[in-house]
């Protein structure tokens, strides 16, 4: 280099960095960018994604080229400074470009072009691509070759290179996700998708009506008192059975049963045969999953059973339908709210038959959801003995006194939630 002026090696030195520069930009850019968007953008037919998407396929031989070519440049370049500065320092010039590289280096070869990069990860990313491509045909031997020697080293510890995590996201990686869109999506489509998303973590006895609130009809009653029921009924579709819900004979649709009774011939056996098939679900079913047999065997309605087949509850699809949208305002069953009445001091009166998830969601509690279903069951989990009035205890951090006991089951609880705590 003793033939070329210090202007001239200015001008390398500094080409040499912007080169640098160009390949620490190109690699935070590759890395930033969001697959999701990318592949959107691939199959729109976006050319500077899918040179893109080409080169993330083999992310080692990417990596490989730009580590080559920044460390190749970054070489030159240390070599390069080295010359100018001792023509200026003689001996002591090594050291003085040592120091002064590397502080140029990180400010307009690392952090600059890096911030820059991440920042704004397609406008770096898509033009640089396609000299990114020349180059590894260019320089393709040399990092076939590096990726070798990098690949068998991680064999040495046990680690297999084709072992590359996919980019896919778990659920509660797409919760967050979804809760973080608040700017593109409106507050209540996001509780929708979240609701979705946590179908899979819900099963079926979560949400079924227990066997001792279903309604339905003895068809072994006086038949004035079936007319009666079925002219008094709330809902589409009624239950019957024989003296017990555990001997069902299956349900019958109002709109079949007010057909029938503008017949004078309606009888017991015309309504028999009017009556369809029961459909039963098997405790534990996972909501999105019973909400496709629900789809796929076109029902509406069936009843939850044990290992033992006993009946334990009764599932709808619009309960399920509710844990995405919320209830309905048609909905003849009483809401969470019904059951539960505030206090002058704060504290709430709550109806302890009460579904433990219905009332969390209705007052952002956080009672445990993981053992029993109402708040009866929990409370008797957690006494582990039937309890006499005024017991008090804590739960969850809830303080709760049992108010209200009879036949055999809690009736009402006072439950003085954690912020009413706090002033205490």
């Amino acid at each position: 280099m003793d033939d070329i002026s210090t202007s001239a090696l200015f001008s390398i030195l500094g080409v040499l960095i912007l080169i640098s520069a160009y390949f620490s930009g190109s690699e935070t850019g590759m890395m930033s960018l969001n697959r999701y968007r990318l592949r959107h953008l691939e199959q729109k037919g976006h050319k500077g994604a899918k040179r893109v998407s080409n080169l993330l396929d083999r992310t080692d031989q990417l990596i490989g080229l730009i580590l080559i070519g920044n460390n190749l440049v970054n070489v030159f370049a240390s070599l390069v400074a080295g010359v100018i500065f001792e023509r200026y320092y003689g001996d002591n010039g090594i050291f003085y470009a040592g120091l002064a590289l590397t502080l140029v280096i990180l400010i307009f070869a690392e952090v600059t072009p890096k911030t820059l990069a991440a920042l704004h990860p397609e406008k770096v990313a898509f033009p640089s691509s396609f000299l990114l491509r020349i180059l590894l045909k260019i320089f393709y031997p040399f990092v076939v070759a590096l990726n070798w020697i990098t690949n068998g080293i991680l064999i040495l510890f046990r680690i297999s290179p084709e072992q590359r995590q996919e980019h896919s996201l778990s659920s509660e990686e797409l919760r967050t996700v979804v809760n973080e869109s608040a700017a593109l999506l409106p507050a209540r489509d996001q509780d929708m998708l979240v609701s979705i998303l946590d179908l899979e973590k819900v099963t079926v006895e979560d949400i079924m009506i227990p066997r001792n609130e279903i309604q339905g009809i003895d068809i072994n009653d006086d038949w004035k008192l079936i007319q009666k029921q079925l002219t008094h009924a709330n809902h589409t579709r009624v239950i019957l059975y024989r003296d017990s819900i555990d001997d069902v004979v299956g349900y019958v649709h109002m709109r079949d049963a007010v057909k029938m009774l503008s017949k004078k011939q309606f009888t017991k056996a015309t309504l028999l045969r009017a009556v369809r098939e029961m459909y039963f679900i098997p405790e534990g079913t996972q909501l999105n999953v019973q909400l496709l047999k629900f789809q796929h065997k076109k029902e509406r309605l069936g009843l939850v059973v044990d290992e033992y087949g006993d009946i334990q509850g009764l599932v709808t699809l619009e309960d399920i339908l509710e844990e995405i949208v919320g209830d309905f305002t048609t909905t003849m069953e009483p809401a969470p709210s019904d059951e539960v009445h505030k206090q002058p001091d704060g504290s709430y009166l709550v109806d302890a038959s009460v579904n433990v998830r219905d009332i969390n969601k209705e007052m952002s509690w956080d009672l445990p959801i993981d053992g029993p279903k109402t708040l009866n069951g929990l409370v008797l989990e957690y006494l582990e003995e039937f309890p006499q009035p005024n017991i008090s205890m804590r739960i969850a951090g809830y303080p709760m006194e049992i108010i209200d006991v009879n036949d055999n089951m809690i009736k009402t609880i006072r439950i003085m939630p954690e912020h009413y705590l706090k002033n205490d």
